[in-house]
């Protein structure tokens, strides 16, 4: 799925395209994606201005002039492109083929836009992805994003605050780091790559690294800045967590080919002076990439 610097991604992406455009029409393929459409989801968005894209966790939002927002997730499949013109031609260049097929092209936005109309075009093939809407000043109490813990990205999140989540806490590091309710947006793929940046096991207890004052241990500090630093990473080098996820211009992003402990079971541990051996285990049945010898 998607994670957080995939979502950055595509809402940069999009932005130029659509902050500032009229909203003419949103024309729905089908009935539902993951969960039905809200109703009258066409006609509350219709003849309406774009403000502003913005991103909250894993997803997108996208705000309208009269206050409405369009809340977009993902899923395991969905991209956008950006069609513009007669010649139905996606920008940028494609490091992965896309589909093609129109039957997995189940909302198109008709925008007029300062370059003149331009449609962009969310395809999904699993369909599990979807499409909600919210007002503006509602959201942050929405049942989508009311439980939401802090973003990585943020100044919020530091040592103290992940100290104050984690005490006393015998939940698997890994498992505290997914909850979302303790961080937002933050997926399996980057838990493993900051666990494996500090040098922290996933098996260990997350109350182990607050002392017994609540205050947060070294390890903490160093996961701290470890998740904000990875994120960061992932975000500028354009994010990737699937094969077939394509960012908004048509491009792959590149992370997933820099990865130093992922999907790397078997291999040598690339922390510099360490012997040991990526291993993979099952943590509420989530793959865990970490190596036994360096993280403990």
């Amino acid at each position: 799925m998607p994670e957080l610097p995939e979502v950055e991604t595509v809402k940069r992406g999009l932005a130029p395209t659509m902050e500032g455009a009229l909203l003419v029409n949103a024309e729905l393929r089908r009935p539902d994606l993951r969960f039905p459409f809200p109703e009258n989801f066409s006609s509350t968005v219709a003849g309406q201005r774009i403000v502003s894209l913005s991103r909250r966790a894993k997803y997108l939002m996208i705000d309208l002039e009269a206050g409405d927002v369009i809340i977009a997730h993902l899923g395991m499949s969905g991209s956008f492109r950006i069609e513009a013109g007669p010649a139905a031609t996606a920008p940028g260049e494609f490091h992965h083929p896309r589909g093609k097929d129109e039957k997995h092209d189940h909302v198109i936005f008709h925008l007029d836009g300062a370059q003149g109309p331009v449609r962009v075009i969310y395809n999904d093939p699993r369909r599990f992805g979807f499409m909600d809407l919210a007002r503006r000043d509602t959201v942050a109490s929405h049942a989508y994003f009311r439980a939401l813990g802090e973003e990585p990205t943020g100044n919020v999140l530091d040592a103290a605050y992940l100290a104050a989540r984690f005490c006393g806490k015998a939940q698997p590091l890994k498992a505290a780091l997914l909850d979302q309710k303790n961080i937002a947006g933050l997926g399996n793929i980057y838990v493993c790559e900051a666990l494996w940046r500090s040098h922290l096991s996933p098996l260990k207890p997350a109350g182990a690294l607050v002392d017994k004052r609540g205050k947060p241990k070294e390890g903490l500090v160093r996961l701290t800045d470890a998740i904000r630093e990875v994120i960061a990473d992932a975000i500028a080098a354009g994010g990737s967590s699937l094969k077939d996820h394509i960012q908004a211009d048509g491009s792959l992003g590149y992370f997933q080919h820099s990865f130093s402990v992922y999907d790397r079971e078997g291999q040598a541990c690339r922390t510099p002076g360490c012997d040991g051996t990526v291993a993979r285990i099952v943590q509420a049945g989530r793959s865990t990439f970490y190596c036994p010898h360096c993280q403990k």
